[in-house]
């Protein structure tokens, strides 16, 4: 009788802000129920999200290839930028990373924006409720980014801060808050743009308090690198409804 086979093990590499604290406890929560996947990261320095120059310069390719690169060392099947720089520097600059990524490396890349606008796409949202932590210009550029795919903002809601590591202080009961200033406006969906937020661990019950799909943007990361890595989201339960949305 031939022995059992051992189910193969998939990869997950996410590539990491280096002063997140979040993303990386929540995907592993989020992963838990799925014993044959696990997740690995890489970080380069992110420590401050504004406009100026040396801000934005954080967020050259290099060091991120180079994450990249050492992640791709792990053998994972997907690699995900974790983070969501391109939601105020343009979508274009996702979509160039990925394809360096996977030109470097040869594995599949996305990112949580890209995996939020896929999913804003297939559901034809055009009313999007928009909760970060970021300053007022940065949310403005937010805005407009989705101004030009078709998608208003209403009733979004920001804190007003610059230091990456205190994204992860603000608190769920202020987040959940301020999701329910945003609901009033009546968006299609609503999404927490930010993975240093500590938001997805309540997605769930304010889409069943607020009658709206609510996306994580560390919740769509893991999404999508499922579904690269021939993985089934649906396969996690208790994170919100996206996961139950076709690959």
């Amino acid at each position: 009788m031939p022995a059992p086979t051992t189910p193969r093990t998939i990869r997950l590499g996410m590539l990491t802000p280096s002063s997140n604290t979040v993303l990386e406890p929540v995907s592993q929560a989020m992963l838990a129920s799925l014993p044959d996947v696990t997740v690995h990261f890489a970080r380069f320095a992110v420590t401050e999200i504004a406009l100026s120059d040396s801000a934005l310069a954080q967020f050259d390719d290099g060091p991120i290839l180079a994450a990249a690169i050492l992640l791709s060392h792990a053998k994972v099947d997907a690699i995900a930028w974790n983070g969501t720089s391109a939601s105020w520097l343009g979508f274009d600059r996702d979509e160039a990373l990925c394809a360096r990524v996977t030109a470097r490396t040869g594995i599949p890349a996305t990112s949580s924006i890209l995996a939020l606008n896929e999913i804003l796409s297939r559901t034809g949202v055009r009313r999007l409720g928009l909760v970060t932590p970021y300053t007022d210009d940065v949310q403005a550029r937010i805005m407009a980014n989705y101004a030009s795919l078709g998608i208003a903002c209403p009733g979004e809601r920001h804190v007003g801060l610059r230091d990456n590591f205190s994204f992860a202080e603000v608190s769920p009961t202020t987040i959940d808050q301020l999701a329910r200033e945003v609901a009033l406006a009546k968006p299609d969906a609503l999404a927490v743009v930010c993975t240093n937020m500590r938001a997805a661990a309540g997605v769930a019950a304010l889409e069943a308090e607020l009658g709206l799909p609510v996306y994580d943007t560390i919740a769509t990361a893991v999404w999508k690198s499922l579904i690269l890595a021939g993985a089934d989201p649906s396969a996690i339960a208790g994170w919100g409804r996206l996961f139950a949305a076709p690959g």
